[in-house]
């Protein structure tokens, strides 16, 4: 995890604060407007056209430079290209001040949790797993742009959804291997592994 240095931002065409947050992951920046983002769960995308149930992300897709958008509850993590952040970052800081500034809606629906697939007669195993990513895991990589999901448990190898910050964070690999799979091991015996979905 690092450590941030948050900055505040503050544009004549309102008086919104905006804080910027570095993130693990060189090409996410975590914005955080000081205003709920989502009131449940999280929503990731990943193009324009992903983006239609968005107005927020919408209008960030449309930046060139922007190649993903995470929300959490409190949280905007953006993904650039190959731009550099001293030129995409008050682009992105004006469309978000532009969208709160609207009323309009952030999004229309979560897309938290996706298709899981376990045994039934791991449900046990699998509910433990859950409650130690929801406990443990979520809070800790939220604070890094980030969300990690559960996706399956199949023959001691859990599965999960790297999102955000965390989706090809450089050290998202040392954060499942030495972080995730080690609390998991220890607290359920059943599991052997952990693999990004």
């Amino acid at each position: 995890m690092n450590a941030s240095h948050p900055v505040r931002w503050k544009s004549l065409r309102g008086h919104m604060f905006i804080q910027t947050e570095a993130t693990p992951n060189p090409v996410t920046l975590k914005f955080i407007p000081g205003k709920p983002v989502l009131s449940g769960g999280t929503a990731e995308y990943r193009s324009k056209s992903d983006a239609q149930g968005s107005p927020l992300a919408s209008r960030l897709f449309e930046i060139d430079g922007v190649s993903g958008v995470f929300l959490g509850s409190d949280f905007i993590s953006v993904t650039k290209t190959d731009t550099e952040w001293q030129h995409l970052k008050p682009m992105v800081l004006g469309a978000i001040m532009d969208h709160y500034m609207s009323g309009a809606e952030v999004a229309d629906a979560a897309n938290d949790e996706g298709h899981e697939n376990f045994d039934p007669a791991d449900a046990e195993v699998v509910g433990t797993i859950k409650e130690l990513l929801e406990t443990r895991v979520r809070p800790a990589v939220a604070q890094d742009g980030g969300d990690i999901t559960f996706a399956g448990f199949r023959d001691g190898v859990v599965y999960l959804h790297m999102r955000g910050a965390c989706s090809g964070c450089p050290s998202s690999t040392a954060t499942l291997r030495h972080g995730i799979e080690n609390l998991l091991k220890h607290f359920c015996p059943e599991v052997q592994e952990v693999q990004a979905a």
